[in-house]
């Protein structure tokens, strides 16, 4: 391995080094976006089974905080459960923004390595052809420049697209994923609203549920 980064020469480094950036934000994005930790399907149900038993309280608020972004959108729209439906609904679509901005983190930094990868192989390139270039003088060429030269020149170029491809395919996965998951919070959250502002009954709650011990 040593002896290819050698050989692709210094070009090479600012791609390693988004390689890694793109290869950590991958690792996070794909543990930070599971559907158990976003959006429980079973928070729903257990959120409403203990406000037809003690409606809301300050420690359901805070679990709720706690628990997850899906919890976060519930949290603000309880604080509002008094208030009309038009209020309740703005404070859950304040809190769907800021829960949206924090999954969209990182992948910004994600899509522009998929962008600037091919960039900087074609730099390593441009590099490695003024090597080729520089080979030839008056006396004739220098065989072990022009070979080093064109190694620069492929080796970065490949190593760009390396980078880019996978990149760009991750970053167009999480896009989706995100947006998956923003409309099924929303859709949960909607239900929240009808039900607690009597337009919507309860489907599928135990009734002689007696506590909620954790949401989790």
């Amino acid at each position: 391995m040593f002896s290819l980064i050698e050989a692709a020469g210094w070009p090479i480094w600012p791609i390693i080094i988004a390689s890694i950036i793109a290869v950590g934000i991958i690792g996070e994005r794909i543990w930070s976006l599971r559907q158990g930790v976003v959006a429980p399907k079973d928070l729903l149900p257990k959120v409403l089974n203990e406000y037809k038993r003690s409606g809301v309280t300050l420690d359901m608020i805070s679990k709720l905080q706690q628990h997850s972004p899906l919890g976060q959108i519930f949290a603000a729209g309880l604080q509002n459960e008094n208030s009309s439906r038009e209020i309740m609904k703005e404070s859950i679509e304040e809190a769907g923004r800021v829960v949206t901005h924090d999954l969209d983190r990182y992948l910004t930094t994600l899509g522009t390595i998929a962008a600037l990868s091919p960039l900087m192989g074609l730099f390593g390139t441009l590099v490695g052809m003024i090597e080729i270039f520089g080979s030839n003088s008056p006396a004739g060429s220098n065989p072990a420049q022009l070979a080093y030269g064109i190694s620069v020149a492929l080796y970065n170029a490949a190593f760009g697209i390396l980078v880019a491809i996978p990149s760009m395919i991750f970053y167009r996965h999480f896009r989706a994923k995100v947006d998956a998951l923003a409309i099924e919070m929303e859709l949960q959250a909607l239900k929240l609203v009808e039900t607690v502002q009597g337009e919507r009954k309860p489907v599928g709650l135990r009734t002689d549920q007696s506590t909620v011990n954790s949401y989790r």
